[in-house]
């Protein structure tokens, strides 16, 4: 299989024609790629209760419904972090009105071949790491919704985790290498000198998926890793369950960054509302495909985090969890 096919198997879409073909399609139908690192297209509906199916209700209840007057085309790297460019580059090439985007590293690569068509992303800190120039003012063609506030958010996690495993020997930060790198990792590793203690990155390679996970996990638990921080990579969404379940036969206590780990078993997060976020990127799409120009929409940074704590996962780890944590927490999950 040729390289470019393999490209356009994995970015595949709800349909089944060329690429330029879907470029010819009535100019009444607004289009909209909807791009993603890791998830399936498969996964890519309404029917997907984490991210999806909130972004398709917004922009439904905003007048935009798939298949009425929205064409959604769908595309994956299924976790293929090598193929970013060469996606980017063959969906820019079918000109959609709009194209939304998770992943800051993908946004990156967008930014590269187009400077024209809206991108609405879901991004990591977007000035920090080089997407945008200014939150208020980001003046061309890209804008969206920040996951996090900045990317001293990590020195807030570390210490709670830090409130929970005092005196930790042996942390871990559990990201790709591209993040490890860049300044999310940097912040890290600041955070942790703040807080004098050391971390290093337990860093996925190739393409990122459950023999990754398991790969990294397995090495964690040979070096007796004692604590353990969750990058806020959308991979690490896509495979929350696979991420909470290893860490709980691993014994490792984690700070999550978000509500759905916790919820799934994992021992703590400190999150802002993924919903609200994902809801937020929906306006903006809609607003853009009404003719708004994305240099003139603030990039939307969150301003409320809640701390997540799940005491049955504390009392199955063996950990004791401070009375003080325990009051200051949004939400204790039992």
């Amino acid at each position: 299989m040729q390289r470019r096919e393999f490209i356009t198997l994995i970015g595949g879409t709800v349909t089944t024609w060329p690429l330029r073909a879907r470029a010819q399609r009535p100019k009444t139908m607004k289009r909209m790629a909807l791009v993603d690192p890791a998830t399936k297209t498969s996964d890519m509906f309404v029917t997907n209760p984490l991210i999806y199916r909130a972004l398709f209700n917004e922009l439904s209840r905003l007048g935009y419904v798939e298949g009425h007057n929205l064409i959604v085309e769908r595309h994956s790297a299924n976790g293929h972090t090598d193929y970013f460019e060469e996606l980017a580059r063959d969906v820019v090439s079918t000109h959609p009105d709009v194209i939304r985007v998770s992943s800051t590293r993908l946004a990156l690569a967008f930014k590269k071949y187009t400077a024209t068509i809206p991108i609405v992303a879901m991004s990591a800190d977007p000035v920090t790491l080089g997407l945008v120039s200014s939150l208020a003012q980001p003046g061309g063609n890209i804008t969206g919704v920040s996951v996090d506030a900045g990317i001293e958010i990590w020195g807030k996690r570390l210490g709670l985790l830090l409130e929970v495993i005092q005196k930790p020997s042996n942390v871990r930060f559990l990201t790709s290498k591209d993040v490890w790198e860049s300044g999310e990792g940097r912040a890290v590793l600041d955070a942790a000198k703040l807080a004098r203690t050391s971390i290093t990155g337990a860093l996925l390679d190739g393409p990122i998926g459950e023999s990754q996970y398991r790969r990294v996990f397995t090495a964690m638990e040979q070096n007796r890793v004692d604590a353990l921080m969750v990058s806020d990579q959308p991979e690490n969404i896509t495979h929350r369950q696979l991420i909470v379940d290893l860490a709980a036969k691993s014994q490792i206590p984690a700070m999550y960054p978000y509500h759905d780990h916790v919820a799934l078993g994992g021992l703590m997060a400190y999150a802002a509302d993924l919903d609200d976020r994902t809801r937020r990127s929906a306006n903006m799409v809609a607003e853009i495909l009404k003719g708004t120009n994305p240099a003139d929409m603030p990039f939307y940074q969150p301003t409320k985090f809640l701390l997540v704590i799940n005491v049955t996962t504390a009392k199955v780890l063996g950990i004791t969890l401070p009375p003080t944590l325990i009051a200051r927490a949004d939400e204790v999950i039992e």
